[in-house]
């Protein structure tokens, strides 16, 4: 597998964080047990981490090999 194909899976997943994130979203606004709205945006806070997380790797993947790029520091040895 390539690196730019690894940046295709990335988005994908990224994508499909996406979509749960505003169904919890749905939820939360929707629920009116305040323990249930606390769990919620728990799992939303992190999922929201996660999808950032992707998308940085998608970029990073994506453009590994261009001169010049600055890649994130996070993601560097």
């Amino acid at each position: 597998m390539t690196l730019l194909e690894l940046s295709t899976e990335y988005r994908e997943h990224a994508r499909q964080l996406d979509l749960r994130i505003c169904q919890l979203q749905r939820d939360w606004e929707e629920s009116m047990d305040e323990r249930e709205r606390c769990l919620l945006g728990e799992r939303i806070r992190m999922l929201s981490t996660m999808l950032r997380e992707a998308r940085e790797l998608a970029v990073l993947c994506e453009r590994y090999y261009e001169r010049g790029y600055r890649r994130n520091a996070k993601y560097t040895l």
